[in-house]
């Protein structure tokens, strides 16, 4: 694809900036014509800890760099960010004390790969990268995920860190045989989800996690799977989800969003069509939440969650990024 033009689009982009201060995000779907791109490149990533995130992908969006790069690099800030407990190196630990991490990634061209459950690994996004392009496979898991990537050089990581084990060990003998299901807000989440086009029109997408906290050992959620936690086709845009990944592996979330923009919904009626099929689908929803982004070929963004409290960094240009409280079907 062309490099777009900043002069042919420029000017409509600088009109809006005005216009709208906060962007993307409070646009509608009647704000652009049917022909109307915004011009690139632009990352959205789900949660606060998106704004850091958002900076590591800008900083290969602003070399002319490939989406696909972009969404790698963001959310390895988060991965390594030892005060997330919910990502990464610093997340919480299965009912066994165990951190295993799940990460995906799919390019412009639906290539995609994956990694579950796995152990000791710095960057599990970078190792699904590796079995995207190294293997035949999509989906590595457990045992195997971590041989194939010490085999390639990845980088390891002890865990859990040091208080994350001390909070384990208080929340054990508390509950002992107890299973409950978590309360997703913003203080106990379980994803980062990242989106980015670059300027040449190329979308990717990420997702990394270190799942439910205190989850059944062997337990992988939606964030893995390609089409649930996240999905990406070039020629309408891409998804990514967060919650309960139980519910959103249910109705294929992250692929029905992407199909509802390919029907012409805006991306923000489409994460709420999504939402509200999950909805349908469960009688009880004390606590479950889940929440969709997306973004389309246009560069227009959506998001949508069942309960308030979900939130979302947008970034298009050298600005930090704007966080965007997204709209909900329900409050707590």
């Amino acid at each position: 694809m062309k490099r777009r033009s900043f002069f042919k689009f420029g000017l409509a982009s600088a009109i809006i900036s005005v216009l709208k201060p906060n962007s993307l995000v409070a646009m509608s779907q009647d704000d652009f014509s049917p022909s109307y791109r915004i011009q690139g490149p632009i990352v959205v990533s789900t949660w606060s800890h998106g704004i850091e995130a958002n900076e590591g992908a800008w900083t290969v969006l602003d070399n002319a760099g490939k989406s696909i790069d972009a969404v790698e690099a963001g959310v390895m800030v988060t991965e390594v960010d030892i005060t997330n407990r919910s990502v990464g190196i610093g997340g919480r630990p299965d009912r066994d004390g165990h951190v295993t991490l799940d990460a995906c990634i799919m390019d412009e061209n639906a290539r995609c790969g994956a990694v579950g459950c796995i152990e000791g690994i710095l960057h599990p996004i970078s190792v699904a990268r590796a079995v995207m392009e190294r293997t035949q496979h999509v989906m590595l898991v457990g045992e195997g995920a971590r041989s194939f990537a010490l085999r390639e050089g990845f980088e390891t990581a002890k865990t859990p860190l040091k208080e994350v084990k001390k909070d384990w060990k208080e929340w054990k003998k508390e509950h002992k045989d107890e299973f409950k299901k978590p309360t997703i807000n913003n203080e106990n989440h379980d994803t980062i989800g990242m989106l980015a086009m670059d300027e040449f029109g190329n979308i990717s997408g990420s997702c990394t996690t270190s799942g439910w906290a205190y989850k059944l050992h062997g337990r992988i959620g939606d964030s893995p799977i390609i089409g649930a936690g996240l999905f990406v086709d070039n020629e309408v845009g891409a998804a990514c989800a967060t919650g309960l990944g139980e519910a959103i592996i249910r109705i294929a979330g992250s692929h029905t969003v992407v199909e509802l923009m390919r029907q012409g919904h805006h991306p923000q009626a489409a994460c709420k069509m999504a939402v509200e099929r999950i909805i349908a689908k469960h009688e009880n929803l004390e606590g479950l939440q889940c929440g969709f982004l997306a973004i389309n070929t246009k560069g227009q963004v959506g998001a949508y969650s069942v309960y308030n409290g979900f939130n979302y960094a947008v970034k298009r240009n050298d600005k930090k990024s704007d966080l965007v409280e997204a709209p909900f079907n329900r409050e707590w």
